[in-house]
């Protein structure tokens, strides 16, 4: 398989993780563990069973060179999120950006400098299609 293509769906924990990763670039079940910690309770063995079941899926790729295993993610974050916002606006909004665009922007309030950053970008879209 491809990293980019037919990856599953992370669950939430695995997402969790995957955060980490992406923050430290590789990391060992312990230091994803801590990581963790940090914001909400996640144990050893939970966090190993995760790193197992995602290495699995192909999730993460697992470096077992050294004495403690060290995980990666298969995607960088920007790839992920790409693949995961195409396969939302796919499911939960039949295919519409600009339904997506309209249900984030009112169920989440954009800061000034957000909707500036938002204009800018489809001022930039515009050009570019014209």
């Amino acid at each position: 398989m491809k990293p980019n293509e037919s990856l599953p769906q992370p669950t939430p924990a695995e997402l969790s993780i995957l955060r980490v990763l992406w923050q430290r670039g590789s990391a060992t079940v312990r230091e994803v563990a801590d990581d963790l910690n940090r914001d909400k309770a996640m144990g050893y063995t939970t966090v190993l069973k995760l790193l197992q079941i995602m290495t699995e899926k192909g999730l993460v790729l697992r470096n077992e060179t050294g004495r403690a295993h060290v995980y990666q993610s298969v995607q960088p974050q920007e790839a992920a999120q790409t693949r995961m916002v195409g396969d939302l606006v796919e499911k939960m909004f039949s295919g519409s950006a600009q339904k997506l665009v309209m249900h984030a922007l009112n169920t989440h309030k954009a800061s000034p400098q957000e909707m500036a950053e938002i204009r800018r970008l489809l001022d930039e879209m515009e050009r570019g299609n014209s």
